[in-house]
């Protein structure tokens, strides 16, 4: 929230009697010049002046009072200079540094949640965690109104010194120095002294305590939104975002001082698969027409397909695994107080990554290469026998000397054709024994597949039906065999405690990879929640509730509207259709008891028996025409009654899928928004508050109201 204002606006452009020129002389030709003549001047007109300056109109007994000054960094946005001022515990920081009296060199100062360190001495800031071009640090005391955009620009520091109390006008002739064009030289500039006096948001900046972590990884791509904006600049707003929506719906945990905040930091991958080289070769079988067309396709669309491939997937789950492994090892370096959680979010193809990392993690976070921990879930038969047990098995143990020299495991093994064996110097008969073992046991049983511990009783589908954690390969590589990329998994250095998916086709890769439902009693080894975030016209989003309970059909999860109720264009619809449903259901039951009255026999005299049959019959027909009456009622009161979904234990025995509310204009044409759609997470409301929520009830701490 911006700060309120510390002072009014004071007009600095002033004539009057108090006012009076200050001359400059024509040859100067430096700021440093000029800055020395207006020290020493004496504020009186001169006939030599080629320019002229007005100061403000002052009483002669007013009182001097030192301007406050403003740190402010530049940042380059499209191809501009824009200075953005540091929020007002940062700009306090950075102003007590510089005036504590200590040398400023070498003087780093924290800014913005620890994420940017700024070099007192150098006037530079830095990001932390991530590659980012440095920016240029000033302390602002004296604005000028830019030419183009009429944003107040801050005066370099030297130059802001002897503009103290003073407006001046361009030189008629002379060099560029006073900020304008040299057509434009001449003309008056409107100069504000001190920041409170220029239209600018300052925020009150982040709490400092820090509650939980959370890793965003982006998906397909350099740009992560239709502004074409980096996964650094849409984390930023999906955090600021974060910190709106704890000031209004935790204001009570936040009065108490039981929350202080969530950090969210991105993880970016683009940069390094696309740095390996492969562009080159890309580009040297790239047709040259339509270029944009295919440059977009190169440098975007193409990275669903290097994920697809053993040697560039291996880079790009590298690069995720260590660059959160990294980044976390140095937050807790700079925040050695943090005892709080992490979680991990990824957008698009980013959840899908996330997703295969952490099947393939292990329980313990023990020694990696301990045998021990090799596996991570319960075996269906029993330990896997090695190779050299296998080999043993078959007695041919004098060949393990062989396959050890040449680094070849149980599954690089199990892809040899005969042809490589005989290589190897495998004689005839014990290549046909190896070679029928594997077959064997790979049309059996898969290679050393670890499934699922079923429950008690419970039928055991097919082996390609589940969906397998990691462990093949002595606990190293997925087996190939459910669809997946054949990589080495990395191994995260924490457990994280939820897995947020956006936007996800995690659902749609499953299914082309062979799974056709995944175990009710599988969860992640190390992250306990998963939650599949998604907007309905999202066209990458797919589902994952239905291939855990593939033989019911049920909606996803309404994601409340952050304000509390329903889009009021959904609660129409779903007026419309409750109301075409009631004149439904009432014509029906007219139209059923006007036929029984037709059908009804027209005699008049029955048999005893007959009658006595009709007698005994008329209660059950009474008892029969409210139910006709009460059908929607009925219905309704069934349908509030239904027994809630077992989506099994991947969330925790929670729901799994959850959907955002359309806003009413992307209900005109769901085709058009589509794009748009699938991009909207970084600043929607709905989806950080439903994150924050999740979070802080692992935490025991729940919304001021609950959202209907």
């Amino acid at each position: 929230m911006p700060c309120p204002p510390q002072g009014g606006q004071e007009s600095l452009r002033s004539g009057g009697a108090a006012s009076f020129l200050l001359s400059l002389e024509s040859e100067m030709s430096s700021v440093q010049s000029q800055q020395e003549q207006l020290s020493q001047s004496d504020p009186s007109p001169s006939p030599n002046s080629c320019s002229s300056f007005e100061l403000i109109d002052m009483d002669a007994g007013s009182l001097y009072e030192p301007v406050s000054p403003h740190w402010f960094y530049c940042k380059i946005i499209d191809s501009k200079e824009t200075w953005i001022p540091f929020n007002s515990e940062d700009s306090q920081q950075l102003e007590e540094a510089y005036s504590s009296g200590k040398d400023c060199n070498g003087r780093v100062v924290p800014t913005d949640g620890g994420r940017y360190d700024v070099h007192l001495g150098e006037r530079m800031r830095y990001a932390v965690y991530w590659d980012e071009l440095a920016s240029e640090v000033r302390r602002c005391t004296w604005f000028y109104k830019g030419d183009k955009d009429n944003k107040y620009v801050p005066y370099s520091e030297s130059f802001s010194q002897v503009l103290e109390l003073m407006v001046h006008y361009q030189p008629v002739a002379g060099s560029d120095d006073w900020g304008s064009a040299p057509t434009e030289q001449g003309r008056p500039r409107t100069v504000k002294r001190g920041v409170e006096n220029i239209s600018v948001d300052i925020h009150c900046g982040e709490p400092l305590q820090i509650d939980h972590l959370v890793f965003v990884v982006h998906g397909i791509g350099p740009a992560c939104d239709l502004r074409f904006r980096s996964i650094v600049q849409c984390v930023n707003d999906f955090r600021s975002v974060s910190l709106n929506l704890l000031q209004t719906h935790f204001k009570k945990a936040q009065e108490n001082h039981q929350i202080g905040r969530v950090e969210f930091l991105p993880v970016n991958w683009h940069s390094p698969l696309h740095s390996t080289g492969v562009d080159v070769d890309l580009q040297r079988i790239t047709l040259p027409s339509i270029n944009r067309l295919r440059h977009f396709t190169n440098d975007t669309i193409l990275d669903v397909f290097f994920y697809n491939s053993p040697t560039y997937c291996q880079t790009i789950v590298d690069t995720v695994a260590s660059e959160m492994n990294r980044i976390y090892t140095l937050f807790l370096q700079r925040n050695p107080d943090f005892k709080g959680g992490v979680s991990i979010a990824g957008h698009s193809l980013g959840s899908l990554i996330l997703f295969d990392i952490l099947t393939n993690q292990k329980d313990s976070l023990g020694d990696i290469d301990s045998e021990k921990d090799s596996l991570n879930i319960v075996m269906d038969q029993g330990d896997t026998p090695t190779l050299e047990e296998d080999l043993k098995k078959l007695q041919l143990s004098e060949f393990f000397d062989i396959f050890e020299k040449e680094k070849v495991d149980k599954e690089a093994l199990a892809l040899c054709t005969d042809r490589d064996l005989q290589e190897m110097g495998i004689p005839l008969g014990p290549r046909k024994k190896i070679l029928n073992y594997f077959s064997t046991r790979k049309n059996s049983t898969g290679i050393n597949r670890p499934t699922l511990q079923p429950a008690s009783g419970a039928n055991i589908p097919k082996e390609s039906e589940f969906c397998s954690s990691s462990n093949t390969r002595n606990g190293d590589y997925l087996d190939v065999g459910i669809g997946q990329v054949s990589v080495k998994y990395p191994r995260l250095i924490y457990k994280p405690e939820i897995f947020f998916a956006f936007g996800s086709p995690i659902g749609m890769f499953l299914t082309v990879r062979g799974l056709k439902r995944i175990d009710p009693n599988y969860r992640f080894p190390t992250c306990k929640g998963f939650f599949n975030i998604y907007h309905p016209f999202d066209p990458v989003a797919y589902r994952i509730e239905p291939m855990v309970v593939p033989g019911v059909e049920f909606e996803p999860m309404l994601i409340p509207h952050h304000k509390g109720r329903k889009r009021m264009h959904l609660e129409l619809r779903e007026g419309l259709t409750r109301m075409s449903m009631d004149l439904k259901n009432n014509l029906l039951g007219s139209l059923r008891m006007a036929w029984k009255s037709f059908t009804r026999a027209p005699y008049p005299a029955l048999q005893v028996s007959e009658t006595a049959e009709e007698t005994e019959a008329e209660p059950e027909s009474t008892s029969e025409k409210p139910s006709d009456v009460n059908t929607e009622e009925t219905s309704v009161a069934v349908k509030e009654e239904v027994p809630p979904i077992n989506v099994g234990m991947l969330n925790g025995g929670q729901r799994i899928d959850y959907v955002l509310q359309e806003k009413p204009i992307e209900s005109f044409n769901e085709y058009l928004f589509a794009l748009q759609s699938h991009l909207c997470y970084w600043e929607s409301e709905d989806t950080v508050l439903l994150v924050l929520k999740e979070i802080y009830q692992t935490q025991g701490i729940f919304l001021d109201q609950p959202l209907q």
